[in-house]
């Protein structure tokens, strides 16, 4: 199935989805793929929000974009790295199954499906600003991600590991 495709079935079963690209075996690199593509997303919905604090506060764009790129495409899928194997860990502890392969692929997985809802978070902090509007946009993506998220968990730990 098309990633498109993929992510709109995750909002009607996620731990089906992560299932399913755990049946197609362990693949680092679709793993890695999966994270960095979230985190990119994850940096181009902080564009609006930053050209926003950039023009309040008359202040140059350039090196704001520069550290949110650091911080997305460098040090972000490193922190999400240790995210998962902590949250393997814990799964562990609790009797899962899965591998820590499982653990990784359910957390990015949950990052880059949870994208449609931060890009529209980024673009109501743009337009908007800080306020109700955002905190609940904010709340529903973060309702949404950790739903994903623990769902393709226990999905991932009732799968033998690989």
């Amino acid at each position: 199935m098309s990633l498109s495709r993929e992510i709109l079935a995750t909002y009607r079963g996620p731990g089906k989805v992560v299932a399913r690209l755990l049946s197609q075996g362990p693949r680092e690199d679709r793993a890695l793929m999966l994270v960095m593509a979230a985190c990119a997303l994850f940096f181009i919905a902080q564009m609006p929000a930053l050209s926003r604090q950039a023009h309040l506060e008359e202040t140059e764009l350039n090196p704001l974009l520069g550290g949110a790129l650091l911080a997305w495409l460098v040090l972000a899928p490193l922190l999400f790295y240790l995210v998962a194997f902590l949250s393997h860990l814990v799964a562990k502890l609790f009797g899962g199954k899965g591998s820590a392969y499982g653990a990784r692929l359910a957390l990015f997985w949950a990052l880059l499906a949870a994208t449609p809802l931060v890009l529209l978070n980024g673009l109501v902090a743009g337009l908007m600003g800080p306020g109700l509007e955002l905190t609940l946009v904010g709340l529903v993506w973060f309702a949404v991600f950790l739903w994903f998220w623990l769902s393709g968990l226990a999905a991932a730990q009732k799968a033998a590991p690989a």
